[in-house]
């Protein structure tokens, strides 16, 4: 269960850090009033914007600017909040922040404003991730699946299955409570559509927050192969940017090339890396030990191969110094030297699919960016698509165990087991929306905001 809420008073600059037009100073706990009175000469109307002067001890002027009072619980973090919006300057605002807590306001910790708002009920736990997920966001679409999850899409979703879970089990305990009845309850129809029923609804769940976990996380693509396979031509033709250096010399690329793309949505980090040789230039081979670490946590591989000229023997060579494990796609580069049609098949002989393109001209570009869709299961950002992290897939899955365990027991009458199955499930939905949540997990996940939020 969640602890109680802080009773001290926060402060921090809430705004990004360097040089800006307008800078905030947010101020969160019972002692806001206080200090606006000593900073201010007043403590300023709730809800409504004025000006006013942010004044040293001595009252000298520090800075003017805005000021906003929120009364609780009617604030964001359901406490008491100042916020001064002054000139964006980072001395001035160190200033202003530094007055502030040497009136009573202790230094914020990373995301202890939306914790607070977490442990006021302001917020559930998944629309507190969903505030650090928006500010994160690399695309449009993560950013609206992020804005459905903190308008509680998401949480909702969970709220209607813990809602099943619960008719379920008292259906259960009933049948268990009449143990002397002739009927078997346990083996009512309607109790069995009704586990297959949340079985679905968990199923689709959790299909729906895989694609918000994609605009979360993204994919990470290596692009691999031999020197001069045209990797780095690759690479500039997917970011449409002279990124990487283009040259007939082999080595050019020594050290690995990352670049942050998107294809129709999924935010896409695409590294490019040393060409897979043997060397005896301490420098390339360090930049193919990075290659070959990065291909063992990449999302996908692109083994990209110079279709002209790569013979079999070395193709096989080459695909056996893949990392165990490495999911690969072949990408036959140069088809506009060797007459090959664009676009994807699938070779049987090595049992990888395969893509055919020309970095050159572009012939193929659409089929591996299509391919690269499909294999993570991508579907695009719709209206309902809300933003989810692998932590709530995580206990999803872990639920959605439970409940097949509960379908099973009672398949086999046992209805004690499957209503224990079922309150665990139940207990586990909890951790997404906080209801049911350590104290270390939540200084996990709010440990990775940005402070002054």
């Amino acid at each position: 269960m969640n602890s109680p809420a802080p009773t001290d008073t926060i402060a921090a600059v809430a705004t990004a850090p360097g040089a800006g037009g307008v800078g905030i100073v947010r101020i969160s706990g019972t002692r806001a009033p206080e200090i606006a009175r000593t900073l201010l000469g007043r403590l300023p109307a709730p809800r409504l914007a004025q000006v006013a002067s942010f004044r040293t001890a001595d009252g000298q002027v520090i800075d003017q600017g805005l000021v906003l009072y929120f009364a609780a619980p009617h604030s964001y973090t359901g406490e008491e909040v100042l916020e001064l919006h002054g000139h964006g300057g980072p001395v001035v605002l160190e200033m202003v922040l530094q007055r502030v807590l040497a009136l009573g306001a202790r230094p914020a910790r990373p995301g202890e404003f939306s914790e607070r708002a977490f442990l006021n009920g302001k917020i559930d736990l998944a629309q507190a991730e969903a505030v650090a997920d928006l500010i994160a966001s690399g695309t449009a679409e993560a950013a609206r699946a992020a804005m459905n999850s903190l308008q509680g899409v998401f949480s909702r979703r969970v709220h209607e299955i813990d809602n099943a879970l619960i008719a379920l089990r008292m259906h259960i305990e009933a049948a268990l409570d009449f143990p002397e009845e002739e009927i078997d309850f346990l083996a009512d129809r309607v109790l069995s559509e009704k586990v297959d029923a949340v079985q679905n609804m968990v199923a689709l769940l959790l299909g729906d927050a895989r694609q918000g976990q994609l605009l979360h996380d993204g994919m990470t693509v290596v692009l691999a192969g031999r020197p001069n396979a045209g990797k780095s031509s690759l690479l500039n033709l997917l970011t449409q940017n002279e990124t990487a250096i283009v040259s007939p010399e082999p080595g050019t690329t020594r050290d690995i090339v990352r670049e942050n793309i998107q294809i129709d949505g999924l935010p896409l980090h695409v590294l490019d890396t040393a060409g897979l040789r043997e060397t005896n230039e301490a420098i390339e081979s360090e930049g193919v030990r990075r290659a070959q670490e990065a291909m063992r946590r990449a999302d996908r591989v692109l083994m990209v191969i110079d279709d002209h000229k790569e013979q079999e023997p070395d193709l096989r060579r080459l695909l056996a110094e893949l990392p165990s494990g490495a999911k690969t796609t072949l990408v036959r580069n140069k088809i506009d030297l060797s007459g090959r049609s664009a676009g994807y098949s699938f070779n049987a002989q090595y049992g990888l699919p395969e893509i055919s393109i020309s970095a050159r001209d572009g012939a193929g570009l659409h089929s591996l960016r299509s391919h690269l869709k499909e294999i993570m299961g991508y579907a695009g950002g719709g209206a309902g698509t809300f933003s989810a992290r692998r932590r709530q897939l995580d206990v999803l899955k872990t639920a959605q165990g439970h409940i097949e365990s509960a379908a099973a027991q009672l398949a086999a009458r046992r209805g004690e087991l499957a209503a224990e199955e079922l309150q665990l499930a139940h207990q586990k939905l909890g951790e997404i929306t906080g209801e049911f949540t350590s104290e270390d997990l939540l200084g996990k996940i709010f440990s990775s905001f940005c402070i002054g939020k």
